[in-house]
């Protein structure tokens, strides 16, 4: 293959992410050791035609940058070029995420009506589910109508963490975990 998606380890106060830039674009910020880890890994090599080099680029050394001010609660915005692989819808749903403001929350069922697609809430779920860009494409600002917090890659300790951080989580979630 003529070119390469260059990875990096990067280990959080959070958990320990897996970086990866494609022609100086950020197509994966992920947490290393989700469940889903292996079927993302082969969809960007498949979408990018590339195969994975542990190998740094200043694209992933400004994200390791910016991600290490946001967990210092000194940045809550993220100026990096990504990338998406996926479908369509995945990219727009990918996209409405990066429109919910730092330090708020959203559901899956307002994530459905943002798209104009109210009965698409199952589909959306799973293109959250399946984001490969995490914090920066803030996944974790998705909680359950309820309010409750609901599955994330990084696990939900993680995600209350993140919302913790952003001064999103309401008093009584933190007796829920």
């Amino acid at each position: 293959m003529a070119t390469s998606i260059k990875i990096q380890y990067f280990k959080t106060p959070f958990g320990e992410l897996i970086l990866g830039s494609f022609q100086e674009k950020l197509c994966l910020a992920d947490w290393r050791y989700r469940k889903m880890r292996s079927a993302i890994d082969n969809r960007i090599k498949k979408g990018l035609d590339a195969d994975f080099i542990e190998e740094t680029s200043d694209i992933i050394e400004k994200t390791k940058t910016q991600l290490t001010e946001y967990f210092k609660a000194t940045r809550n915005s993220f100026d990096i070029d990504l990338l998406f692989v996926g479908t369509d819808f995945q990219k727009s749903v990918w996209n409405a995420l990066i429109k919910i403001p730092f330090g708020k929350t959203n559901s899956y069922l307002q994530l459905s009506k943002n798209l104009h697609n109210v009965k698409a809430i199952r589909a959306v779920a799973s293109a959250n589910g399946a984001n490969a860009i995490s914090i920066l494409v803030p996944c974790h600002r998705i909680i359950g109508s309820d309010g409750k917090l609901v599955g994330y890659a990084g696990g939900l300790s993680a995600k209350k963490k993140l919302l913790k951080l952003e001064g999103a989580l309401v008093e009584n979630q933190l007796s829920l975990f």
